[in-house]
């Protein structure tokens, strides 16, 4: 089962965030699959969907890169750089054109081939700070 789910979150990054292809999120999320990310909270299918779009908007070439996987029981943790060129509007930021790199730890829990829960660590203050935006100097 741990070889399943880490396949299963390798498609989620290859095919969702690295390709753009949200029919996915139907195939591989539960309908009350809750993403946590900081304090926010993406739920359901529609909400990661946009989620995701909204990423590939700002970074039209985001790619993650799985840096290593660990899976036991029902819970996958994968640790992942992302990069990517600031090409469009994110998070209220116009385009800067600045290539960004960002550092995340994902902690999935699968259940009956559907991921239910999801917890994103990830250095956010790193990336606002590279688009110049909060905490940023100079």
């Amino acid at each position: 089962m741990s070889e399943r789910n880490k396949a299963q979150v390798r498609r989620v990054i290859e095919e969702i965030y690295n390709r753009g292809h949200l029919d996915v999120v139907d195939e591989v999320a539960a309908s009350d699959l809750v993403i946590r990310i900081g304090a926010e909270e993406i739920r359901g299918h529609n909400e990661i969907k946009s989620y995701v779009a909204g990423l590939r908007t700002g970074f039209p070439d985001l790619t993650l890169t799985i840096e290593d996987q660990i899976a036991e029981r029902d819970m996958v943790v994968t640790r992942w750089t992302a990069r990517g060129t600031h090409a469009g509007e994110f998070k209220g930021i116009p385009a800067t054109g600045r290539e960004v790199r960002v550092a995340g730890t994902d902690i999935d829990r699968i259940v009956d081939g559907k991921t239910v829960d999801c917890w994103v660590h990830m250095d956010q203050l790193g990336l606002m700070q590279q688009l110049g935006g909060a905490g940023a100097a100079g």
